[in-house]
C-alpha cells in the first residue's frame, strides 16, 4: 500500500530557468523601443501644437 502512494507523477512544467530565457527580451530591443516611444510622443506633442497654435490664429 506504500508503494502506490509513494510514485506520483511528476508535473509537466518545464524548468524555471527555460522559461526565463525565452521571455527575456534583449537589451537593444529595449532601448530602441524606448527610443521610439519617446520620440513618438515628441512627435505627437509637436503636432499637437501645431494645432493648438493654428486655431488660436483663426
Amino acid at each position: 500500500m506504500t508503494e502506490p502512494e509513494a510514485r506520483q507523477p511528476e508535473p509537466a512544467v518545464p524548468a524555471k530557468k527555460d522559461m526565463s530565457m525565452e521571455e527575456k527580451l534583449p537589451r537593444g530591443l529595449w532601448i530602441r523601443l524606448i527610443i521610439y516611444v519617446a520620440v513618438g510622443h515628441v512627435f505627437a506633442a509637436f503636432i499637437y501644437l501645431l494645432f493648438t497654435l493654428g486655431a488660436q490664429n483663426q
